[in-house]
This record gives structure tokens, C-alpha cells and sequence, in this order.
């Protein structure tokens, strides 16, 4: 791409043009300092969209069980049933969790756990009715369109039903997980286990139809290109063309460390640095109908999230407390962030931090 081209690219999407599926991927591909370009324009958008406030949601994690019937190649937390160090916590210990959440004042109690193939509708209906009683009021984050898929099956549900009973039995939010990268080539590799990007955009979709809101994900640096990022940013903006039901796009980059993808051969060592600054930047400028892009602190760390920031970034996501699926994955620092730190890092580059709810509201 000439350099006048590039300019004219990053002016129109400014003043309104709508990115299209080629030239994101041809803006992902730019291995110069032509990138800075890029980024100062996603810094114009974002600045656009969400000002110059840094959020983020006081929430905690509760692994219930690593044990998981997909076993994807990128992942180094779910095991097998049979493992020496496969876990299903009991119930007690999911409770105790709970009470700790609620001390801790968080206002989010995200489940984050393998699709435990025993697990039934009633399993989910259980789990989410026992946090209820322990803390009323509390936006329980959870269910991917994956274990939704799985419950109904287990079941013999449709997943509208599912979902249903799962909003009666207190869901707040759901997790728009399990996408992974939403091109089915890629997923044949990463996740062959897993609900097919037609599947996912169904579930994903069906259930904003019914209310509820939902983040969107995506996670890059193994098998896929950039075609492929542009892509799967695609298929969430024709969603959110459908629906407006996702709150945000959370950036997940692979985390290559312990996982079988990496050790067999078949992906690199994750995204490189100019990799990650350049898709954070892309994404907000291909998103035009999307206000939040949250830099996943816990993959990337404390120094390049705020290098996120200044490249289209507005939300840190979670304190969290506790992240296993990174950590295991050899993700470092990924236990908790203290907003403490978060304000010195916002304020050190002119943002103002603020809490918000799972929905985006303001605290």
C-alpha cells in the first residue's frame, strides 16, 4: 500500500467509511513504522468513542473444573477425566469462593472452567442458583455458546431452552468464549471440538435476542493469518449489526508455553509485539459499531497493556483474582490487578480510571 494510500485508508475511517475485510488485513501486514500511522489513528477513534476513560470491572474468577470434553491444542488447562491433576470442586469450595467474592466487594463472579462432559442443564441451573444465595446481586458472568451447545445436548434441549432456565436461575452476562478464531479452517486445528463459527454466531445471536449481553473474543497468534483476523472481526461486526448485544471485544493473543499446538510444531510462539499493537489498532478502526476494546492484561502484561491503550484500548477488563487458564498457559502476572497500579498506569499516559459494571455502567 503506497503511503497516500494509506492515508486516504486511515482519513476516510475517520469520517465515517466502513473498513473492509481486505484492507484490514492489508493494515495488519505493515512491518514498518508505517504502523504508528495505524495506531495514532485508532488512538483518533477511540478517543472518539469511549474519551479519555480507562475502565475496568471489580470481578473474580472461580475455577469450578479443569476437567474438559474439548482438550483443545491451543489450551493447557482443561485435562481428561482420568489425569492425576484433574479437579471438580465440590460444592463447599465453590460457596467459599463465593463469600470471598463477596467480601472483596466485586460486582462480577466470572465461572471460568473446562465443558465437563457430564455436565447437564441442571449441573449450570445448580451452579448458578448456589452463587445466587451466597450473593444476591451479583452479575454472574458465564456460559459460553460451547456449553451451552453441550448442556442442550446432554439435556435433549434446544438451546433457546437453555438459555432460558439459565437466565431464571440468576445468569447476568454471557461469555462470548469459545470463538477462539471464528474461520472454520482454523478451528479444524485449534479446537476440532468445539461448536462451528456457524454455530457460535447462532447461539451467540440467539441469545441477545432474548436480552441478554454478551462480550465477543478472539484469540490470535497460532495457526491463523491475518486474512483470518480480518475475517473473524467480520463476523462480530455483522453480529453486532444484528443484535448490538456485545459489550466489548476482548483481545486474547495465544499464549504458546505448555500447550500441545506449540510443542507439536504446529504454531509459532504467539504473536510478535508489533503483531498485538497492530491488531488492537485494527480492530478499533474495522469495529465501528462497537464502543469498548479491552486489552487482556493477564496475556500481555501490566507495561504492554498500557501500550494497548495508546493503540485503540479503553478497558483493562478484571481485577480477577485468580486467571488458571493463563497461568497455565505460562502467562505470568496473571492473578490480580490492583486498580491502585491501574490508575498510575492510566494516569502516567492522561486517562482517568474508572470502575464500571459487567454492562459498562459507571461506578
Amino acid at each position: 500500500m503506497k503511503d497516500s494510500d494509506l492515508k486516504d485508508l486511515l482519513d476516510d475511517t475517520l469520517e465515517g467509511h466502513r473498513m473492509t475485510v481486505p484492507e484490514a488485513e492489508e493494515l495488519m501486514k505493515i512491518n514498518d513504522r508505517r504502523m504508528w500511522d495505524v495506531i495514532k489513528a485508532a488512538d483518533i477513534m477511540r478517543e472518539k468513542k469511549a474519551g479519555d476513560v480507562v475502565t475496568y470491572v471489580r470481578n473474580q474468577n472461580i475455577h469450578v473444573t479443569n476437567i474438559c470434553k474439548n482438550l483443545c491444542r491451543f489450551c493447557a488447562f482443561g485435562r481428561p477425566k482420568s489425569a492425576e491433576d484433574a479437579y471438580l470442586c465440590d460444592e463447599e469450595t465453590i460457596r467459599e469462593g463465593v463469600r470471598l467474592a463477596k467480601e472483596r466487594k466485586v460486582t462480577e463472579i466470572c465461572l471460568l472452567s473446562g465443558v465437563h462432559p457430564d455436565f447437564t442443564v441442571e449441573t449450570y441451573e445448580n451452579l448458578l442458583k448456589m452463587i445466587t444465595e451466597e450473593y444476591p446481586g451479583v452479575d454472574i458472568h458465564t456460559m459460553s455458546p460451547d456449553e451451552i451447545s453441550h448442556a442442550a445436548k446432554m439435556s435433549g434441549l434446544t438451546t433457546k431452552e437453555v438459555i432460558e432456565r439459565m437466565i431464571d436461575a440468576g445468569l447476568g452476562t454471557l461469555q462470548g468464549t469459545g470463538a477462539e478464531m471464528l474461520v472454520d479452517r482454523v478451528r479444524k486445528v485449534i479446537c476440532p471440538a468445539k461448536v462451528s463459527t456457524a454455530e457460535w454466531s447462532r447461539i451467540i445471536k440467539e441469545a441477545h435476542s432474548m436480552g441478554l449481553k454478551s462480550t465477543s473474543t478472539i484469540m490470535y497468534g497460532s495457526v491463523d493469518n491475518e486474512r483470518d483476523r480480518a475475517e473473524h472481526l467480520n463476523v462480530l461486526r455483522d453480529i453486532q449489526d444484528e443484535t448490538n448485544g456485545f459489550t466489548e471485544l476482548v483481545t486474547l493473543p495465544y499464549l504458546h508455553q505448555n500447550t500441545r499446538l506449540y510443542e507439536k510444531g504446529l504454531a509459532p510462539a504467539g504473536a510478535t509485539g508489533k503483531e498485538d499493537m497492530l491488531f488492537f489498532a485494527v480492530s478499533r478502526l474495522f469495529l465501528d459499531n462497537f464502543d469498548n476494546l479491552q486489552i487482556a492484561w493477564g496475556k500481555v502484561g501490566f507495561k504492554f497493556t498500557q501500550l494497548g491503550l495508546l493503540a485503540g484500548g479503553n478497558d483493562y477488563g478484571g481485577t480477577m483474582f485468580t486467571d488458571e487458564v493463563s497461568i497455565d498457559a505460562g502467562g505470568k502476572g496473571s492473578d490480580y490487578f490492583d486498580p491502585k497500579e491501574m490508575q498510575r498506569i492510566a494516569g502516567s499516559i492522561g486517562r482517568t480510571l474508572r470502575q464500571r459494571t459487567t454492562r459498562y455502567e459507571l461506578i
